[in-house]
């Protein structure tokens, strides 16, 4: 059987790398949970990983590292067309020279990472959830302030955010029995 070359951006490899490594990882908070042990909460998957290894051999084969190092350089994502996995939009992330390169054999490694994003923009940053406004007034009074637990949020990343005190923010809220864990929609009152 034979498979397509794999490519990147304008750079079509001559030969398919010798080595694929796919990493799939899930990020997981561990939350401690006094005295007791502990509470896990999932924060979705994290990007998935291509790593290989291979040889550009023959009297062309520092220049086809060269031509593979110069679109390392491009910066942004790129199509990564791989011949057994899906196409995906990917970051360059690592290449290396794994030995020192003659003129006729250059062993290499690289590593992409997959841009799960699926859009073209960049990150935006949000404003801070509040509640609604107090009547007559422009703005919801500092004692009325809450924020929207969204995934992946914990009671110390809120403090953190509103640059409150973490006793404080517990003893606002009396109704989360388990500071360890908060769940997305909940509505945190800030001191």
């Amino acid at each position: 059987m034979r498979l397509t070359p794999m490519r990147f951006k304008e750079f079509t490899w001559p030969h398919n790398p010798e080595v694929y490594t796919m990493e799939y990882r899930r990020r997981i908070a561990v939350h401690q949970v006094p005295f007791g042990s502990c509470v896990m909460q999932e924060l979705g998957s994290a990007c998935r990983v291509l790593k290989g290894e291979g040889v550009f051999a023959g009297e062309n084969a520092y220049a086809q590292f060269r031509r593979l190092a110069e679109v390392f350089r491009e910066e942004g994502p790129g199509l990564l067309v791989h011949p057994v996995w899906r196409t995906e939009r990917a970051y360059f992330a690592f290449l290396e020279a794994a030995e020192e390169p003659r003129p006729d054999f250059v062993r290499y490694r690289f590593e992409f990472w997959e841009d799960g994003g699926g859009y073209d923009g960049g990150l935006e940053e949000l404003a801070a959830e509040s509640g609604p406004p107090a009547a007559g007034k422009d703005s919801a009074p500092e004692s009325r302030r809450v924020h929207t637990v969204r995934k992946g949020d914990t009671l110390w990343g809120v403090a953190r955010q509103y640059g409150v005190e973490l006793a404080a923010l517990i003893r606002a809220n009396p109704q989360i029995k388990n500071p360890n864990l908060i769940y997305p929609g909940e509505a945190v009152k800030l001191p």
